[in-house]
């Protein structure tokens, strides 16, 4: 049997490098971060993490303000690799160092008007000079050593990444196509909103009225007409052009809604055969926000 494998990465570098910017990216692939945490708090912390068998993947950020923990954490890594040998579980361990230049740093900080832990009675200079002394032998012992002088915040992303990112994982970008009623409101949350109130309405068509779009009949009628085929042909195309763009600029996630009166019929068709075509390339998941909540109207007024 296999062991179950655990993954542990320490971000550290000098400050202003981007580990804020890191610990997003960390998240984002589905890892427990910490930010600082106290030194001889990381032995119980590991001890609940292997207690509670749903984490597998923490990352941990280690600045100059936690200046005792460079002294420890090897010796704890070290302790930590010997203990596990005794378990059913293996640790991957490693350490990412962010770094950028003097003058990029020094450009930052004075962008954010924040001081330098290590110059808050001198110049920022000789303090970024004195962090980077302290910690030379941290990034003489990182596996992953990324320079962010150059880097926007979505091409360090992309680093780490490419860095830490497993074949296996699910997308990191994914969409959201969602139909609904205009009758109920805007979805809020939506990036992208189409209405297809302009297309014929099977509300109209008796034996349609009380089906929704997710039923053959009524997909085939909101289908089958030339303007709907145009119709879609174009917007599909659109959004084959502009997603690549969406998720190259560091965007995880982006919402389509696609909205007609009700949110029972034709927006639901729509959005169910958008969100068919693009599981394709993406990772998709299809929601019909009002299509119940139109579908109890229309049977309780038939009723009466």
């Amino acid at each position: 049997m296999s062991k179950k494998v655990l993954s542990l990465v320490i971000v550290t570098g000098m400050s202003g490098a981007g580990k804020t910017v890191a610990m997003q990216s960390f998240e984002d692939l589905g890892y427990f971060c910490i930010d600082n945490m106290p030194p001889n708090l990381l032995p119980k912390f590991w001890e609940l993490v292997h207690e509670s068998g749903t984490i597998s993947k923490v990352a941990l950020v280690v600045d100059i303000r936690s200046r005792a923990f460079y002294d420890e954490i090897f010796s704890m890594l070290a302790e930590m690799q010997v203990d596990e040998q005794e378990k059913d579980q293996k640790v991957e361990m490693k350490i990412m160092f962010l770094d950028a230049s003097d003058e990029e740093l020094v450009s930052r900080y004075k962008e954010t008007r924040r001081s330098h832990p290590l110059a808050m009675e001198g110049r920022l200079l000789d303090g970024i000079q004195k962090e980077r002394e302290l910690l030379g032998e941290m990034k003489s012992r990182a596996q992953v050593v990324i320079d962010t002088t150059d880097l926007s915040p979505r091409q360090l992303r992309e680093a780490i990444f490419a860095n830490f990112q497993e074949s296996s994982e699910v997308p990191t970008f994914h969409v959201e196509v969602m139909s609904f009623g205009f009758k109920y409101g805007l979805p809020i949350d939506a990036d992208i909103v189409m209405d297809v109130r302009f297309l014929r309405n099977p509300y109209y068509v008796p034996e349609l009225k009380v089906q929704t779009g997710m039923d053959k009949p009524v997909y085939d009628y909101v289908m089958d007409s030339p303007e709907t085929e145009n119709f879609y042909n174009k917007f599909y195309g659109l959004l084959k052009d502009i997603l690549p763009g969406y998720e190259k600029e560091g965007k995880t996630s982006l919402t389509i809604a696609v909205g007609c009166t009700g949110g029972q019929h034709r927006s639901v068709a729509i959005a169910q055969r958008l969100g068919t075509d693009l599981k394709e390339k993406y990772y998709v998941d299809i929601t019909h926000r009002d299509m119940d909540k139109s579908q109890k109207k229309v049977i309780q007024n038939g009723s009466k």
